[in-house]
Protein backbone atom coordinates (compact mmCIF):
# COMPACT_ATOMS: atom_id res chain seq x y z
CA UNK A 1 0.00 0.00 0.00
CA UNK A 2 1.38 3.46 -1.07
CA UNK A 3 0.79 6.85 0.21
CA UNK A 4 -2.54 7.88 -1.39
CA UNK A 5 -3.72 4.01 -1.19
CA UNK A 6 -3.87 4.65 2.68
CA UNK A 7 -5.01 7.96 2.53
CA UNK A 8 -7.60 7.24 0.19
CA UNK A 9 -8.69 4.04 2.71
CA UNK A 10 -8.69 6.32 6.20
CA UNK A 11 -9.74 9.51 4.73
CA UNK A 12 -13.61 8.57 4.59
CA UNK A 13 -13.29 6.96 7.96
CA UNK A 14 -12.01 10.23 9.08
CA UNK A 15 -14.41 12.41 7.82
CA UNK A 16 -17.01 10.01 9.20
CA UNK A 17 -15.27 10.06 13.03
CA UNK A 18 -14.95 14.36 12.12
CA UNK A 19 -18.74 14.40 11.65
CA UNK A 20 -20.02 11.89 14.69
CA UNK A 21 -17.80 11.30 17.21
CA UNK A 22 -19.62 8.51 18.35
CA UNK A 23 -19.07 6.34 15.51
CA UNK A 24 -14.87 6.61 16.31
CA UNK A 25 -15.82 4.28 19.74
CA UNK A 26 -15.42 0.46 19.24
CA UNK A 27 -15.45 -1.90 21.73
CA UNK A 28 -12.54 -4.43 21.37
CA UNK A 29 -13.37 -7.55 23.22
CA UNK A 30 -11.48 -11.09 24.04
CA UNK A 31 -12.29 -13.94 26.29
CA UNK A 32 -11.40 -17.29 27.46
CA UNK A 33 -12.45 -20.58 29.03
CA UNK A 34 -10.22 -22.33 31.63
CA UNK A 35 -8.25 -25.23 30.12
CA UNK A 36 -6.37 -28.18 31.44
CA UNK A 37 -4.28 -27.56 34.14
CA UNK A 38 -3.51 -24.40 35.21
CA UNK A 39 -4.01 -22.73 31.68
CA UNK A 40 -6.75 -20.63 29.96
CA UNK A 41 -7.94 -21.03 26.19
CA UNK A 42 -8.20 -17.40 24.43
CA UNK A 43 -9.94 -16.97 21.33
CA UNK A 44 -7.96 -14.76 19.08
CA UNK A 45 -8.99 -13.53 15.53
CA UNK A 46 -6.91 -15.59 14.11
CA UNK A 47 -7.24 -18.88 16.01
CA UNK A 48 -7.09 -20.15 19.46
CA UNK A 49 -3.68 -19.22 22.21
CA UNK A 50 -3.58 -21.64 25.16
CA UNK A 51 -2.19 -19.08 27.89
CA UNK A 52 -0.57 -20.81 31.13
CA UNK A 53 2.09 -20.03 33.71
CA UNK A 54 5.69 -18.78 32.78
CA UNK A 55 8.41 -21.73 33.90
CA UNK A 56 9.10 -19.06 36.52
CA UNK A 57 6.27 -19.51 38.32
CA UNK A 58 5.72 -23.35 37.38
CA UNK A 59 4.85 -23.59 33.75
CA UNK A 60 6.35 -26.27 32.05
CA UNK A 61 6.59 -23.70 28.65
CA UNK A 62 4.64 -25.21 26.16
CA UNK A 63 1.42 -22.24 26.99
CA UNK A 64 2.03 -19.40 26.23
CA UNK A 65 2.69 -16.43 28.37
CA UNK A 66 0.63 -13.72 29.05
CA UNK A 67 3.43 -11.56 29.64
CA UNK A 68 4.84 -12.49 26.10
CA UNK A 69 1.69 -12.04 24.90
CA UNK A 70 1.75 -8.37 26.02
CA UNK A 71 4.68 -7.96 24.97
CA UNK A 72 3.92 -9.54 21.25
CA UNK A 73 0.91 -7.05 21.38
CA UNK A 74 2.88 -3.91 22.09
CA UNK A 75 5.64 -5.21 18.65
CA UNK A 76 2.84 -5.89 16.60
CA UNK A 77 0.94 -2.67 17.08
CA UNK A 78 4.12 -0.84 16.97
CA UNK A 79 5.05 -2.47 13.86
CA UNK A 80 1.95 -1.76 12.06
CA UNK A 81 1.81 1.55 13.23
CA UNK A 82 5.53 2.33 12.48
CA UNK A 83 4.61 1.04 8.47
CA UNK A 84 1.47 3.11 8.61
CA UNK A 85 2.93 6.37 9.44
CA UNK A 86 6.26 5.10 7.09
CA UNK A 87 3.61 4.74 4.24
CA UNK A 88 1.80 8.15 5.23
CA UNK A 89 4.95 10.37 5.67
CA UNK A 90 6.61 8.16 2.10
CA UNK A 91 9.40 7.25 4.30
CA UNK A 92 10.38 4.31 2.82
CA UNK A 93 11.62 1.45 5.10
CA UNK A 94 13.48 -1.73 3.04
CA UNK A 95 13.16 -3.65 6.68
CA UNK A 96 12.82 -3.21 10.30
CA UNK A 97 12.72 -4.91 13.01
CA UNK A 98 11.14 -4.38 16.43
CA UNK A 99 12.25 -5.83 19.18
CA UNK A 100 10.21 -5.58 23.51
CA UNK A 101 11.74 -7.11 26.58
CA UNK A 102 10.18 -6.56 29.97
CA UNK A 103 11.61 -6.74 34.03
CA UNK A 104 9.47 -8.76 36.03
CA UNK A 105 10.22 -9.73 39.72
CA UNK A 106 8.26 -13.52 39.93
CA UNK A 107 8.35 -12.74 43.79
CA UNK A 108 5.46 -10.40 43.14
CA UNK A 109 2.83 -12.50 41.40
CA UNK A 110 3.92 -15.56 43.37
CA UNK A 111 3.52 -13.95 47.11
CA UNK A 112 7.24 -14.56 48.44
CA UNK A 113 7.44 -10.87 49.13
CA UNK A 114 4.55 -8.57 49.72
CA UNK A 115 6.63 -5.52 48.63
CA UNK A 116 7.57 -7.28 45.36
CA UNK A 117 5.28 -5.84 42.62
CA UNK A 118 3.30 -7.69 40.68
CA UNK A 119 3.94 -6.53 36.68
CA UNK A 120 6.48 -5.38 34.73
CA UNK A 121 8.65 -2.63 35.81
CA UNK A 122 10.32 -1.79 33.06
CA UNK A 123 9.74 -2.18 29.31
CA UNK A 124 11.83 -1.47 26.28
CA UNK A 125 10.80 -1.18 22.76
CA UNK A 126 13.60 -0.83 20.23
CA UNK A 127 13.15 -0.66 16.30
CA UNK A 128 15.63 -1.47 14.46
CA UNK A 129 15.41 0.28 10.85
CA UNK A 130 17.12 -0.07 7.18
CA UNK A 131 16.18 3.02 6.05
CA UNK A 132 17.85 6.00 4.17
CA UNK A 133 15.64 8.44 5.57
CA UNK A 134 17.46 11.32 7.55
CA UNK A 135 17.63 11.38 11.25
CA UNK A 136 14.66 14.09 11.31
CA UNK A 137 12.72 11.85 9.49
CA UNK A 138 13.04 9.24 11.58
CA UNK A 139 12.33 11.18 14.52
CA UNK A 140 9.48 12.44 13.43
CA UNK A 141 8.30 8.28 12.41
CA UNK A 142 9.28 7.51 15.84
CA UNK A 143 7.72 10.15 17.79
CA UNK A 144 4.24 9.55 15.44
CA UNK A 145 4.71 5.93 15.71
CA UNK A 146 4.73 6.46 19.64
CA UNK A 147 1.61 8.48 19.32
CA UNK A 148 -0.71 6.44 17.92
CA UNK A 149 0.27 3.31 19.03
CA UNK A 150 -2.75 1.95 20.80
CA UNK A 151 -0.96 -0.63 22.79
CA UNK A 152 1.78 1.45 23.73
CA UNK A 153 -0.61 4.79 24.32
CA UNK A 154 -2.44 2.06 26.64
CA UNK A 155 0.86 0.60 28.66
CA UNK A 156 2.26 4.42 29.01
CA UNK A 157 -1.19 5.73 30.07
CA UNK A 158 -3.03 2.99 31.73
CA UNK A 159 -6.47 3.22 31.52
CA UNK A 160 -9.47 2.98 34.27
CA UNK A 161 -9.89 -0.70 35.35
CA UNK A 162 -12.89 -2.21 36.25
CA UNK A 163 -13.88 -5.49 37.37
CA UNK A 164 -16.96 -7.96 37.89
CA UNK A 165 -18.13 -11.14 38.67
CA UNK A 166 -21.43 -13.28 38.08
CA UNK A 167 -22.29 -16.65 38.73
CA UNK A 168 -22.48 -19.04 36.02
Amino acid sequence: MNADELRATQAPLKARYKEDAAAAIVTLRAQGRLGEGVTCKVETGKGLVNAGLHPATGGNGLAACSGDMLLEALVACAGVTLNAVATALGIELRDATLEAEGDLDFRGTLGVDKAAPVGFQNIRLRFVLDTDASEDELDTLLKLTERYCVVYQTIARPPQMAVSRQRG
